[in-house]
């Protein structure tokens, strides 16, 4: 009796990418001195792949709504490359020569091997990857979008994705548009202020027209930018005297229930 023939390998079904992960493009790695300190920091620190899938996915979770959103609408963003080189600065994201949807990020490596604690340096390494991938994945209202405003932006979702430095904090000096963390948690305020998804409504709002200050904010929140900035201010100062307030107590509480030695 022949032997069965032998039956045929099921083909294993595609790997299903789960419903809240969005597509992502080509993410390369690029390191110009492999001798250099800072690479081997880097690569002692993160795993590039994993680093870069986590932090683009956190960028786009954050600026969109969901992959199967009607209402979602990612940039065509072809390729990531991060480019680990030895420049002044920390880093900077632009489109490449040929085409500006293929992103370059470019890392300092002089930054990542003298400027950032040891004990800190898989933190700072997530955090400045995740500022520079949003600049792969914002709207800038056509050009027209203040700078300040463009890097608050890529702040506040560093700061939703856990990887903001010990030195930052809140503060309502200067103006609302000066930028990076300052802008930040402007915009963190504003968001739960007015309710999560404000700073998507306002990515979303910058893909479809140019950038006009007081409509832009009146129809966001409902007043200016500089109204809102002073209110930011006040409820400070009213969390800041709250904070003191409750220090206060607590440090009475504490005398009260110190033995006193007679």
């Amino acid at each position: 009796m022949a032997p069965a023939p032998p039956s045929p390998k099921e083909t294993p079904a595609p790997e299903k990418r789960p419903s809240h992960q969005f597509p992502l493009p080509k993410l390369r790695l690029e390191i110009r001195d492999l001798h250099h300190g800072g690479s081997q920091a880097f690569l002692t620190a993160v795993t590039a792949s994993d680093a870069l899938r986590k932090s683009a996915q956190d960028v786009l979770s954050l600026l969109y709504q969901s992959p199967n959103s009607p209402t979602t609408t990612v940039p065509p963003t072809r390729s990531v490359t991060l480019i680990l080189r030895s420049m002044p600065g920390v880093a900077y994201t632009t489109g490449s020569d040929l085409d500006a949807d293929h992103k370059e990020i470019h890392f300092s490596l002089d930054y990542i091997h003298s400027s950032i604690s040891p004990s800190r340096k898989t933190e700072e390494i997530m955090g400045v990857l995740t500022h520079e991938m949003v600049h792969c994945y914002q709207y800038n209202g056509f050009g027209t979008c203040p700078g300040g405003l463009v890097e608050g932006i890529a702040d506040w979702v560093r700061l939703n994705a856990d990887l903001s430095p010990p030195h930052w904090k809140r503060e309502a000096s200067g103006k609302w548009d000066a930028g990076y963390q300052h802008t930040g948690y402007f915009l963190e305020y504003l968001e739960q202020r007015f309710g999560t998804g404000l700073v998507r409504r306002m990515n979303e709002k910058l893909r479809i027209e140019r950038y006009e200050e007081k409509r832009f904010w009146t129809e966001l929140c409902g007043r200016p930018a500089d109204q809102l900035w002073a209110d930011y201010g006040e409820a400070i100062q009213k969390d800041t005297k709250k904070a003191d307030e409750d220090e206060c107590v607590l440090v009475e509480r504490e005398d009260a229930a110190t033995p006193k030695s007679g």
